[in-house]
């Protein structure tokens, strides 16, 4: 099992879904986790349930697709926290629609999110890692990243940026000791592939080499990895989470 005592994570997109089972995972091995959200009546849900467990949980408020927001969130979190070790960048949204029915606004939405949000918050955290020598940032793309996928050029486009960015800025700071990683979940059993029709969920678990939608925990424990010193000498890379989707 990991230890990561005395260590602080910020995860964005926290209060469900993979952003929330990662804060919980590293909550239960002695991290100190930073829970953002868009909503502050589900983080502050999110984290109380953590502390009800025995484990520390600081929620906080921000939309990562706002600049002056994270400036100002981040700095607020400053307050409470004096380093930042580990960054999940997990926060994301899609707005899907078939590419000449797609509205300007659906297309930004999503890059400003997944995309420029990436941006703002890893350009914020990263300086202080800087300075202290040492982070690993974990960031969540997507298997429609390498594959594609009808009706989500918007989203496809962000996830497949975000592996860029990774590589890119996995050799810019390496020599700080700082690792730079990405996950790509194939599907994933969330609130949104509760609401798909049954029939729909057996076509895509027969196209899934392994026969089952992926869980939380599976991406979860993958960050963990990631983020831990066993993984000291893994950076730029993709780690494929889909049971068998993409080779």
């Amino acid at each position: 099992m990991h230890d990561f005592s005395n260590q602080v994570v910020l995860i964005t997109g926290a209060s469900r879904g993979i952003g929330r089972k990662v804060a919980e995972e590293f909550a239960s091995r002695g991290a100190y986790v930073v829970m953002t959200s868009r909503s502050q009546a589900h983080i502050e849900a999110a984290a109380q349930e953590i502390r009800e467990k025995g484990g520390e949980a600081l929620a906080a408020v921000m939309d990562v697709g706002q600049p002056d927001q994270v400036q100002s969130a981040l700095s607020g979190i400053g307050e409470n926290v004096e380093k930042v070790d580990i960054l999940v960048n997990n926060a994301g949204v899609a707005r899907d629609n078939l590419i000449l029915r797609m509205k300007e606004e659906e297309w930004a939405q999503v890059l400003r999110t997944n995309l420029d949000g990436l941006f703002y918050v890893t350009r914020q955290v990263v300086a202080g890692m800087v300075r202290q020598r040492y982070g690993r940032v974990i960031n969540i793309t997507s298997v429609v990243a390498q594959t594609g996928n009808p009706g989500q050029v918007n989203y496809a486009s962000s996830k497949a940026g975000i592996i860029g960015f990774t590589k890119a800025l996995a050799r810019e700071v390496a020599s700080r000791n700082i690792t730079v990683n990405a996950i790509a979940p194939g599907w994933i059993e969330t609130d949104m592939t509760a609401e798909m029709r049954p029939k729909m969920k057996e076509e895509l678990r027969k196209n899934i080499p392994l026969k089952r939608l992926g869980s939380v925990e599976d991406v979860a424990h993958g960050v963990l990895f990631l983020a831990s010193k066993e993984a000291g000498y893994v950076t730029g890379h993709v780690l494929n989470i889909n049971g068998g989707m993409y080779m």
